[in-house]
């Protein structure tokens, strides 16, 4: 007799399913585990034989062989022990066959038969549930699990009650969802004395997702404005939410089956590697531009990362997702994040500062921000300075805009481009807009033409620069509740694309 049961690989965001069989034949006695399986999968035969033993199971002096199909598709991770064992089970008629084939299982084992949390429940539900099957889970992964609707979550705790699930003796309920997290304690905005500029620049970025580098010298606050930005930020959406769980939960970053309605806000290290930012590794994970997806990444110190890492985000920035690609596979991972990079003017760091400024000025700041490749500097939206605050500033009491009230402008604008492109899939925000539909949209009136075309020729702009310039204008009237794009809108967008510092 051969027996199935089901469970899934991943090849990065999305679950393939997986039929394990097991045939339990004469000869002599055997456990032969086949189908591409890495070192982990391969010793799960170990740790099924063990916990089979603490439930006083005894395998039969028989040949056991088990596949897992289809044989070309490699096999990596702990989670198919559960599945591997309740086929075993099944193939020795302990537990009903075709119960056990109308589920998807994923779960380590101890060796004491307990079940073990793995990562990947959401992806693996949501195969689940395409597959019109139920999924049996770890406990500690049904919370995040059943956050899919259409499945019908089992979490046991162990083996024994999995086997008693399935023949009748204890039937388990439905895994409930998790509780939705908002975190709470974001810095104020209003804390920011001065650097009105920039505080419109992170403003405008926000409310369209656009990318935005900031210059100035050290202390000059850019990082202080960065770690503000995730509190003008609207919540995720329930299908951002999901989305974004799914990349976190293949990372293993799910808190208790949680789900956060905060967009991530991601500040990896200019040490970082390429796998780190990018993607890759053993098993090729998500990497820190996937996990800030429908979020922000913020990288410090820009011109200190790693020359390939940067010139690899160009594509990525382009086209919202990155492939990382293997000898056997080619992953697909989602990645529109809003970038908001920051870098000191030069080495030293005070390039505009001749009190303090080294003796190489003006060449280290050449050499310095010259790290930056063109093509990717030409994919940030907005460009600005920031300088530093004069101390008598800093003594003056906080009187500016709260993060609240520049989150309600930023939610209106949101709203306002969610209304608009609501048939289009592939765009959410005016940074998506491309093509006809940008022109549809972000047309300017005669006046903002001409002025835009005028910039154009003087600044020498590129063709990816003209549209950013349109998508940055549309944006800045959305926050203006404005139909229409005005000369004043192309003005404010040109200001930041083209720095006084470049004019």
């Amino acid at each position: 007799m051969v027996a199935h049961a089901y469970t899934v690989a991943f090849e990065g965001i999305e679950a393939r399913l997986v039929e394990v069989q097991c045939a339990v034949s004469p000869g002599l006695p055997a456990f032969n585990l086949v189908g591409l399986p890495d070192k982990a999968v391969s010793e799960a035969k170990e740790r099924v034989r063990a916990a089979l033993t603490a439930m006083h199971i005894a395998l039969p002096p028989k040949r056991i062989t088990l596949n897992l199909s289809p044989a070309d598709l490699p096999k990596e991770g702990s989670h198919f022990d559960l599945p591997i064992a309740l086929a075993l089970l099944a193939a020795l008629n302990v537990i009903p066959a075709e119960d056990v084939a109308a589920t998807v299982a994923l779960g380590e084992l101890s060796l004491d038969g307990s079940l073990v949390s793995v990562i990947s429940a959401l992806p693996a539900a949501m195969a689940a549930a395409q597959e019109d099957r139920s999924l049996m889970c770890p406990q500690g992964c049904g919370a995040e699990a059943a956050w899919v609707d259409a499945v019908n979550v089992l979490a046991p705790d162990s083996l024994l009650q999995a086997v008693q699930h399935f023949t009748g003796q204890s039937i388990l309920t439905s895994a409930q969802p998790g509780t939705v997290k908002h975190t709470n304690g974001h810095r104020d905005m209003a804390e920011v004395k001065g650097q009105e500029r920039a505080k419109r620049a992170i403003e405008i970025a926000a409310a369209g997702r656009h990318h935005m580098m900031m210059i100035g010298t050290p202390g000059s606050g850019k990082s202080m404005l960065a770690a503000r930005i995730p509190g003008i930020l609207p919540d995720l959406t329930p299908a951002e939410a999901l989305e974004t769980s799914m990349l976190h939960s293949l990372s293993g970053l799910l808190d208790e089956g949680g789900i956060n309605r905060t967009r991530p806000f991601q500040d990896p290290h200019h040490t970082a590697s390429m796998a780190a930012i990018v993607g890759g590794g053993r098993g090729a994970k998500p990497g820190q531009i996937s996990l800030a997806h429908n979020g922000v990444l913020f990288m410090d110190k820009l011109p200190e990362f790693p020359r390939t890492v940067l010139d690899t985000l160009r594509q990525p920035i382009e086209t919202g997702e990155v492939v990382v690609a293997r000898a056997n596979a080619h992953v697909r991972y989602p990645c529109r994040f809003m970038l908001i990079a920051a870098a000191n003017p030069c080495k030293c760091g005070y390039f505009t500062d001749p009190a303090r400024a080294c003796a190489r000025v003006p060449m280290c700041g050449d050499d310095y921000l010259g790290r930056i490749s063109g093509p990717l500097m030409d994919r940030f939206d907005l460009r600005v300075d920031v300088p530093p605050v004069a101390f008598t500033d800093l003594d003056l009491p906080a009187d500016g805009e709260s993060s609240d009230q520049i989150a309600r402008r930023v939610a209106d604008a949101r709203a306002r481009q969610s209304k608009r492109y609501h048939a289009i899939d592939a765009i959410r925000v005016n940074a998506d807009a491309e093509g006809t539909i940008l022109e549809e949209h972000a047309t300017p009136d005669t006046e903002g033409r001409t002025l835009l075309t005028q910039a154009a020729e003087r600044f020498g702009l590129t063709a990816r620069g003209y549209h950013r310039v349109l998508r940055v204008a549309r944006t800045i009237a959305d926050l203006d509740a404005s139909e229409t794009v005005r000369k004043p809108h192309i003005a404010e967008a040109i200001s930041f694309r083209v720095p006084s510092t470049e004019s």
